[in-house]
């Protein structure tokens, strides 16, 4: 009987992890979240393709920097008197947990007009999304790595693809799943 309860627990664990993960991009690469001109943040994010469940960190210096979350509106006109959300640790994490577009600035004044804020958007990941994101290096590697600023949902120094929504997924889910119904029945 602890075989079976064990086993399952292993399905239960396999199917989880076989469904949907997540990329996290470093907002700005390895110049962070800046108003010096170093990025051109809707450069960079014109280079990324965000689903949902995906996450930013802004890393800055937070005594002169921080993060508003803002509407459409309030970013074209770079307005921080009405956020939707403010960060101000130095180093933000925030997932994307719908699709849609949202729109950061940096709320010191000039920053947003002198570039600091970016404009995200997340789509619905499909299921031929397979290996949808590029894979992650491990941070601190090489320049010449094809894509540094994706990194791993569960370590900075994982070298394993991060998976949306692939067909092995759904296979795995599948399986999993008929064969709990074998369990049970």
């Amino acid at each position: 009987m602890a075989l079976g309860k064990s086993r399952l627990t292993f399905l239960l664990i396999l199917a989880f992890f076989g469904v949907c993960f997540g990329a996290v991009y470093r907002v700005g690469d390895s110049n962070g979240w800046t108003s010096r001109g170093l990025v051109d943040y809707n450069e960079w994010a014109s280079t990324k393709d965000f689903y949902v469940n995906d996450t930013l960190i802004f890393t800055y210096n937070n005594q002169f920097h921080n993060v508003m979350q803002v509407t459409n509106q309030d970013f074209e006109s770079c307005n921080p008197t009405s956020p939707v959300a403010v960060y101000t640790s130095g180093s933000d994490t925030i997932t994307l947990e719908r699709h849609g577009n949202f729109y950061f600035m940096c709320g010191a004044p000039g920053h947003c007009q002198a570039g600091q804020r970016v404009e995200i958007t997340a789509t619905l990941p499909t299921p031929d999304d397979s290996f949808a994101s590029p894979s992650p290096t491990p941070y601190g590697s090489s320049p010449s790595a094809s894509h540094p600023e994706v990194l791993s949902p569960s370590s900075a120094l994982s070298t394993s693809p991060a998976l949306h929504f692939s067909k092995l997924g759904m296979g795995v889910t599948m399986f999993v799943l008929s064969t709990l119904l074998g369990f049970v029945f």
